[in-house]
């Protein structure tokens, strides 16, 4: 699940925004999970970008001004790198899931619960994406900031 900071983000979502899975067919939630799990790994690559670029930055972020806002930041991407892992794999075994649910034996019920399970993850990668989207927009005005320090210093210089 989500770390601590993260919960009140998921609780303000929209759940608006999923489209409406009940009528969904299970070629519908497939195209969901897998466009779902392609997203997240792009996130997890940006997740990598964010932590080198932290790190290429670490001398100007041990500065007075922003060392303690670097610092929480730096935690929260390793955080975000534990919970994408959890969340990938939940999604990559709700996609297995999926194929039992293809195959020609009904089980009573399968489907909706396999329809709640599956609206319940997209939740959770929805409210994921966005926390993680605000986090990253710290990550960079931080990172802005001190690249703008920089190049006042460097023009003080004579």
């Amino acid at each position: 699940m989500f770390p601590a900071f993260q919960k009140k983000i998921v609780m303000n979502f929209n759940p608006s925004s999923i489209k409406y899975i009940e009528w969904r067919s299970p070629d519908g939630l497939h195209e969901d999970t897998v466009n779902c799990i392609s997203e997240l790994k792009f996130i997890k690559d940006e997740i990598q970008f964010l932590s080198d670029l932290i790190k290429s930055h670490t001398l100007e972020l041990l500065s007075k001004n922003a060392f303690s806002e670097s610092k929480e930041l730096a935690v929260e991407l390793s955080e975000y790198k534990k919970t994408i892992k959890v969340l990938l794999t939940k999604l990559k075994t709700h996609s297995n899931v999926l194929e039992t649910l293809v195959d020609d034996i009904d089980i009573p019920d399968e489907e909706d619960e396999y329809k709640t399970a599956h609206y319940q993850l997209m939740f959770e990668a929805v409210g994921f994406i966005s926390s993680f989207k605000k986090l990253k927009r710290r990550v960079f005005h931080l990172i802005k900031i001190i690249l703008k320090e920089k190049k006042q210093r460097k023009l003080l210089k004579p």
